[in-house]
């Protein structure tokens, strides 16, 4: 991979960071292709027993991600409609990807988030950003418009910010996206911002795997139907389901007993002293 990094730590957390840089993490078709290649193969990790239990997402240098490369850009303005749309399906695949990866997703974000970054900040489940982050969803100024990143955008703005950015582009700040629901938190500085994404991986990290991962499919379910018999009935299978599991067990066993469940780190540290 030339465009993207892809690390895994010792507690099976990701860091997926965006390297170009000096154009500001500008994506363009192979980015695209590096970044779904990187969450394919957490995916495929986490089918087996060694599973990743976050992932961070991130740009290197002054900018998460300043949007759609430019010669990229130009390139796709000389291809006719069909191979538009092959193009443009391979950036609904990324955001589809990253929105439905069955981990935990933490977007930092600095300097600039612009077009289909907003996209990707939006697609994770948690974003921290700087003050000096900004956002903007500029694609009207140039005559198109933020189509495949507009699902996962209005949701996480709702639908009344949405319609100002999308139709403004106006450039809005950390405070704002965080007003608008797109950010979670915002701090003064990276370091700071660095520590609260520490401070969420160390949560992360020691949550029953299983059970992270069936409460993020749980609000993407819940979100999207309709509150009736029906939706009661499958949030009672689901509760049922995650106890009867192994990992559901082991955690109630725990609390009961009063100790620490054997999918935390204390109590990975106690087994390997043991073993010792």
């Amino acid at each position: 991979m030339n465009y993207v990094s892809l690390t895994i730590d010792a507690r099976n957390v990701a860091t997926l960071t965006m390297a170009r840089p000096d154009v500001h993490n500008a994506f363009d078709d192979t980015m695209i292709a590096e970044l779904r290649a990187a969450l394919a193969q957490l995916r495929a990790q986490n089918e087996g027993q060694d599973k990743i239990r976050a992932l961070v997402l991130r740009g290197e240098g002054k900018s998460f991600s300043a949007g759609a490369d430019l010669n990229w850009m130009r390139g796709m303005a000389q291809k006719n409609y069909q191979e538009n749309v092959a193009d443009a399906a391979e950036l609904g695949a990324l955001m589809w990807e990253l929105d439905q990866l069955p981990i935990p997703t933490i977007a930092l974000v600095q300097g600039a988030a612009f077009g289909g970054a907003v996209g990707l900040v939006a697609c994770c489940d948690i974003a921290i950003a700087t003050e000096r982050a900004s956002f903007c969803l500029s694609e009207v100024r140039i005559g198109l418009i933020p189509a495949v990143i507009s699902p996962y955008v209005v949701r996480a703005m709702t639908n009344a910010a949405a319609r100002r950015y999308m139709l403004t582009a106006e450039r809005f700040s950390a405070a704002t996206a965080a007003e608008c629901g797109l950010v979670h938190e915002v701090f003064a500085e990276l370091e700071q911002a660095e520590a609260k994404v520490q401070e969420l991986v160390d949560i992360l990290v020691n949550n029953s795997p299983a059970a992270v991962t069936a409460a993020k499919k749980l609000v993407q379910h819940v979100s999207n139907a309709p509150l009736n018999e029906e939706l009661v009935a499958e949030t009672a299978r689901r509760i049922a389901e995650i106890r009867v599991s192994n990992e559901g067990q082991e955690g109630l066993s725990a609390f009961l007993e009063k100790r620490s469940p054997n999918w935390t780190l204390a109590a990975t540290a106690m087994n390997k002293s043991e073993s010792n």
